[in-house]
């Protein structure tokens, strides 16, 4: 036993035996605190900080910041990260896998086309909401119906609703967004319904909240195109789809909500996401980041009375800048694809901002004016409005550049070619929820929409460039 005991102390002291650099070292300790009269304790802590900070630095590419929570260093890394892209055929392309894409579909110019423009008539699509019939609501001209969109170096093929049904047979499409989503959807709808003449094969229905309207080809399709309010995509105090009663100034999203809308976009085979006018509300927005059971099948009492109420909502939420609500919402939904969709089977895209046409000095015009009375386009190829931020257009490129990059996303560029449209409102010819009073009447352009889009018009273009991308990616 005493042999073991010393046979172990013999074996440690032969590993302990003391480097020379070391008692070196320990010697120069001694000799300075006595030379300058530094405390050996302070001095060898001094010496252990210079140490520790030289791993902290070797390390900072992979180690989180020191006072920096592990979630928020995550988070900070995902965004600056940039992701490989996806590879793989995409789902419903027709053409070749080598097929090179040699042509920028959203580069062109408007050229006349009484022929094939407009693609259906008013009077013959009964799903366009009252405020966007204007032929019906007595706009004199229809010249914004006979343009068509021509790329610079390519030709759109045309629309054949036949083959998108049959594409789509046994399918959903979903539109998720605002207003402008729902006019684009609308379009959608009325090109499918000229291919299908039987009206006991076609219906429509919405909701009685207004939030989900479905247009259904039965029979050999058994299609559905649909429509999903929610103007931010996520959770907001503005998702009641009939009345908007919440200011500009107390719109608010919640963070981290894109399954309370998006249970409800699950087993969608072709989604078209939009958001942007909503945010448009200044240069910050507000943003709340309380937690509840928000899994998107229910929703707890709390969370719902702070949405609906107006005086919590601003003591509750945080301000931040316009872009990073924006980009923070753009990647949840971006999260949410990657969760609920098959990139092998399922289509993903997302239509651009949609601008406005409200100063009418944007493109040379009188000042005061707006679209109102507007039956032209703008001619200068590089206009661009005051009303359309390019910032939000960056924070999207970033996103789809970087972190967002492997998620096979089909954006819908049509903000530019829009710019040009400021013939395309609905400006006065459209239902009035609320009568003009006799000033307005003797001004119109006061209460001129310059916002949404006269249909058939403008959005059916957009269609055209989604039937494009959708074929031929």
């Amino acid at each position: 036993m005493k042999a073991e005991h010393q046979s172990l102390c013999s074996s440690a002291a032969k590993k302990a035996r003391v480097s020379p650099v070391l008692l070196t070292l320990a010697l120069f300790l001694i000799f300075s605190s006595f030379l300058y009269g530094v405390d050996l304790k302070e001095l060898l802590g001094r010496q252990a900080q210079v140490a520790s900070q030289l791993i902290v630095n070797t390390n900072a590419e992979n180690e989180p910041s020191a006072g920096v929570a592990p979630e928020e260093v995550e988070e900070q890394t995902t965004t600056r990260r940039s992701r490989r892209r996806w590879q793989g055929r995409l789902p419903f392309a027709l053409n070749d896998e080598d097929e090179d894409e040699e042509c920028d579909l959203f580069s062109g110019s408007w050229v006349p086309d009484a022929t094939d423009h407009p693609l259906y008539r008013e009077q013959d699509c009964p799903y366009i909401q009252p405020q966007l019939t204007c032929q019906s609501r007595g706009r004199p001209d229809t010249g914004y119906q006979h343009w068509r969109w021509q790329p610079h170096d390519c030709t759109l093929p045309a629309f054949d609703a036949t083959r998108l049904l049959h594409a789509l047979r046994n399918k959903r499409m979903l539109f998720v967004g605002d207003s402008l989503g729902r006019g684009q959807f609308t379009s959608m709808a009325c090109l499918l319904s000229s291919a299908v003449p039987e009206p006991e094969k076609k219906s429509f229905e919405m909701s009685p909240d207004q939030q989900h309207t479905v247009f259904r080809v039965a029979g050999e399709y058994n299609a559905t195109v649909e429509f999903y309010w929610a103007p931010f995509l996520l959770r907001s105090n503005a998702d009641d789809a009939a009345v908007h009663r919440v200011g500009i100034a107390d719109r608010a999203v919640k963070r981290g909500s894109i399954g309370h809308h998006g249970a409800r976009w699950r087993g969608a085979d072709v989604v078209v996401f939009n958001t942007y006018l909503w945010w448009c509300t200044g240069l910050r927005f507000r943003v709340l980041d309380y937690e509840d059971d928000d899994d998107g099948a229910s929703s707890s009492s709390s969370s719902s009375s702070l949405m609906e109420d107006p005086e919590a909502v601003r003591k509750e939420a945080k301000w931040v800048s316009t872009e990073e609500a924006y980009g923070m919402a753009f990647r949840e939904m971006l999260q949410w694809v990657r969760d609920n969709m098959d990139f092998n089977a399922t289509r993903v895209f997302f239509t651009s901002m949609s601008p406005t046409h409200g100063k009418s000095q944007d493109w040379g015009g009188a000042p005061g004016g707006n679209c109102y009375n507007e039956t032209t386009m703008v001619e200068d190829p590089g206009y661009w409005g005051s009303d359309s931020r390019r910032s939000v257009m960056r924070v999207i490129r970033d996103i789809l550049d970087g972190d967002g990059a492997d998620v096979p996303l089909t954006f819908l560029n049509v903000t530019q070619l829009s710019l040009y449209r400021k013939d395309a409102h609905t400006s006065i010819y459209k239902k009035q929820w609320t009568k003009p009073t006799p000033e307005q009447l003797a001004d119109p352009k006061t209460y001129a929409d310059c916002v949404h889009w006269c249909l058939p018009g403008l959005q059916d273009t957009w269609n055209e460039l989604l039937y494009t991308k959708l074929f031929y990616p």
